[in-house]
């Protein structure tokens, strides 16, 4: 049984792990502005609030939806894990590089809720799984968390280098379980 635990927590923090690559990418390019330390806690503070906020909603309608569809939930659940992971994938050989708001005010909250948006549907997916909530909610939220301060940091320094490979690791790992979700 501790074993079945503990294998559950692997998938969840590299679940974790591949949302929060899309704040990490973001955050190197945003870490460029050369951003006060102040302004980097608050930004990687948002983004996770904004990590745990859009996967709760989520796994709310999931789990809202499942108990109407019933059999067909691992299949939605696997296919919508898949499909938001190719979009990411595909989206890294996208050589239009948008226009980033400012790190203030609406921007901050606008810049938070495009980084989030991918973990509102990873969470709809877990919700049709049935997944625990809370220990979920934490490890989405600290992990982007750190993460977007890692990218924030690092951007001063690396100027975008590893922006599309992280960006394409992270879509690998949800299609690699929504794969795993439909097959397994």
């Amino acid at each position: 049984m501790t074993a079945y635990y503990a294998g559950e927590l692997v998938s969840l923090m590299l679940m974790a792990m591949a949302l929060g690559m899309d704040a990490f990418s973001v955050s190197l390019g945003l870490g460029m502005q050369k951003l006060r330390l102040k302004r980097i806690a608050l930004i990687g503070i948002i983004i996770g609030f904004f990590h745990v906020l859009m996967p709760f909603i989520g796994i709310l309608l999931g789990q809202a939806i499942s108990s109407q569809i019933g059999d067909y939930t691992v299949l939605a659940g696997g296919l919508l894990l898949f499909g938001i992971g190719a979009q990411m994938v595909f989206s890294a050989f996208n050589h239009e590089t948008p226009q980033l708001a400012q790190p203030v005010g609406i921007g901050l909250l606008f810049f938070a809720l495009s980084v989030s948006l991918d973990s509102f549907s990873v969470g709809l997916s877990l919700g049709l799984s049935n997944v625990r909530t809370v220990v979920t909610l934490l490890a989405f939220g600290t992990t982007s968390m750190v993460l977007t301060w890692i990218g924030l940091i690092l951007g001063r320094k690396v100027h975008g280098l590893l922006g599309v490979y992280s960006e394409i690791l992270g879509g690998s790992i949800l299609c690699g379980f929504g794969l795993y979700i439909l097959f397994g």
